[in-house]
């Protein structure tokens, strides 16, 4: 018998708010701007992209066309749609690794 397998799809898994805030949490912080965009269109997949474009104000097809893996979203878009998403964006600083002490020798 041959074993049947379902393409993994990540927006199955999306079901509440703390996986999906971790899920973005970790694409903006590696810095990615594919891997980013790529994660914002995940999400908007799971929650309706139809529902989120008409909140955003534009069109499904522009909305999809933005977060492509050729698109190239304006930071106004993205806010947008973190704000459709019903989630809020914000800035820390990094943590810091503890500072080495550097021990001078006097001046002479």
């Amino acid at each position: 018998m041959a074993l049947k397998l379902k393409k993994w799809d990540v927006t199955e898994h999306m079901d509440n708010e703390e996986y999906i805030s971790e899920y973005l949490k970790a694409a903006f912080e590696s810095g990615d701007i594919s891997e980013i965009t790529r994660a914002l269109s995940d999400v908007a997949r799971a929650r309706n992209m139809t529902d989120l474009a008409a909140r955003m104000g534009i069109s499904r097809q522009g909305l999809y066309k933005t977060l492509s893996e050729n698109g190239n979203p304006e930071f106004a878009t993205i806010q947008k749609l973190i704000t459709a998403l019903g989630l809020q964006m914000s800035i820390i600083a990094p943590t810091k690794s503890p500072r080495k002490r550097v021990h001078s020798k006097p001046i002479s």
